[in-house]
């Protein structure tokens, strides 16, 4: 999705954006931006006189205007739009002085940096040589640092012709150590190795079609949902004071800053009701400055499909909280009493009554 104008106002929220799909996943964005009371402007072609719809299609500029944009809304458009947010695996590929660092999602690739760096020739008796490798690797992993998400990218190929990859791991593994660069170390295994003729972009076609590392790169977003999930029922059964659905027992849990994962499905964010989106939406950005992980399932896919048999909104807690349920066991034995009590003044009033 490309992003072509935006105004919204700081204030109030009001305003519009114009917004083009390049591919069919931005269809399905642009399906859960459309609210009820929002205003869509686009071109269509009909006769005089004739009643037409208006189609959004790929390739057509739109503008989308809201009464209030909420953050959900605007955080679909940054993920929609922005490649970095979206793709789950990146490439660095390099030969001797040369790299490009490329996020990759989908049949799209886009190079986000080239690194350059000139590199002396061996010669015996002269250190001009490593010195130069060494400031070329030392760019590579800033570059790595500067660009990639690893909360959102799976996974990292390290590609070149020759022993250039495997030096550049080690020099960067080494780093790290001596650094203490947690952020490298703790996402070493997602750094895979292979072999590329060169270190320009058109080498990652070889690359990506190689079936040997096509089968370590299938842990997507959509695994990682469904593993998310899978701990959630786990922890529903082997920990049931840690794990709580519904938006009543959710939201207790929030107040005392307990949820380490919050689980909703976007279904959610599509409710005809303002008030009701409003209240999910201010229920993420809590969780969220509370420290919390927000997780959003595609009701497309089988794991949202799941989540959604379970109310649509779960959470993971960092600690048990067993009075979580106690308060509804005494909210159900008051309303008893409170019952009890209406029988026994119907009963004695009956009772007066027959004499």
């Amino acid at each position: 999705m490309k992003l072509l104008k935006k105004q919204i106002s700081e204030k109030d929220g009001t305003g519009s954006v114009v917004l083009r799909a390049e591919e069919p996943e931005d269809m399905w964005h642009i399906y859960n931006l459309i609210h009820v009371s929002d205003s869509v402007k686009t071109t269509t072609i009909r006769k005089m006189g004739a009643y037409h719809t208006l189609d959004l299609e790929m390739n057509r500029d739109f503008t989308l205007t809201k009464k209030c944009w909420d953050v959900m809304s605007l955080e679909r458009i940054n993920t929609a739009c922005d490649i970095t947010k979206q793709a789950e695996l990146v490439a660095v590929v390099m030969q001797v002085g040369l790299a490009h660092l490329c996020f990759i999602k989908g049949d799209m690739t886009v190079i986000r940096a080239k690194i350059e760096t000139s590199i002396p020739k061996k010669r015996p008796g002269s250190s001009a040589h490593a010195k130069g490798a060494e400031k070329f690797y030392a760019n590579i992993v800033r570059s790595i640092r500067q660009h990639i998400d690893f909360k959102l990218v799976k996974c990292v190929l390290l590609a070149s012709p020759g022993f250039v990859k495997d030096d550049f791991f080690k020099f960067m593994t080494e780093q790290a150590v001596r650094q203490d660069d947690k952020l490298i170390l703790e996402n070493k295994p997602k750094f895979v190795l292979c072999h590329s003729s060169s270190g320009h972009k058109h080498a990652l076609d070889e690359v990506l079609n190689d079936p040997a590392l096509q089968s370590q790169v299938r842990d997507t977003k959509a695994v990682e949902d469904v593993k998310c999930l899978d701990r959630f029922f786990n922890m529903l059964h082997i920990d049931q004071d840690r794990a709580y659905y519904g938006y009543k027992h959710v939201v207790r849990a929030n107040a005392n800053t307990a949820i380490e994962t919050l689980l909703v499905t976007d279904l959610l964010f599509r409710s005809q009701d303002v008030a009701t989106r409003r209240k999910y939406v201010d229920l993420v950005e809590s969780v969220r400055e509370n420290g919390g992980t927000v997780r959003l399932f595609s009701s497309l896919h089988v794991s949202g499909e799941k989540l959604g048999q379970v109310s649509g909104i779960a959470a993971i807690l960092r600690f048990p909280m067993p009075e979580i349920d106690d308060e509804d066991q005494d909210n159900e034995s008051i309303s008893g009493e409170e019952d009890g009590k209406e029988e026994g003044s119907r009963i004695g009033a009956a009772s007066v009554v027959e004499k």
